[in-house]
């Protein structure tokens, strides 16, 4: 708990960041090597985690501007996502991504979700070729539809 909450820096965050540990300690428990320094395995699993769900925190609060340069700003959704415009887009985006196929639309929004390509594969019980492939054709779909 100590370590966990070196990482976070928040109590109610640490807690969440033990019980996923030990969850994926659990899980992957046949991956330990009987040997090995069991401690230093499950603090590697932590560490792991803890940078995973940064990143992919991360990776969804950042936005890629229109123009040539491409900028990647970082923002946080406060109540700019309550405004009338950014709900009626979103709408438009959720009804596009719905009338996609189903072999198209589980993956991508998966993927949107903060699921891994590995992490589709397995629960969808597909190649992981076939999952990237999906969704970079879901993105061209839907900007397609969106500037169409």
């Amino acid at each position: 708990m100590r370590f966990a909450y070196t990482l976070t820096a928040d109590k109610e965050d640490a807690k969440d960041l033990v019980q996923e540990t030990f969850l994926k300690a659990l899980t992957y428990y046949d991956k330990f090597v009987y040997n090995d320094n069991f401690k230093a395995w499950t603090y590697t699993i932590m560490k792991n985690t803890f940078i995973n769900n940064y990143r992919r925190s991360f990776r969804n609060n950042t936005y890629k501007d229109k123009i040539k340069e491409g900028i990647y700003l970082n923002y946080y959704n406060t109540s700019v996502s309550n405004e009338p415009d950014a709900v009626f887009i979103s709408k438009e985006i959720e009804k596009i991504i719905d009338k996609l196929d189903d072999n198209f639309k589980i993956p991508f929004k998966m993927h949107n979700d903060g699921f891994r390509y590995k992490e589709i594969a397995e629960t969808l019980d597909l190649n992981l070729g076939t999952v990237k492939s999906r969704i970079f054709f879901s993105r061209k779909k839907l900007i397609k539809q969106l500037n169409g």
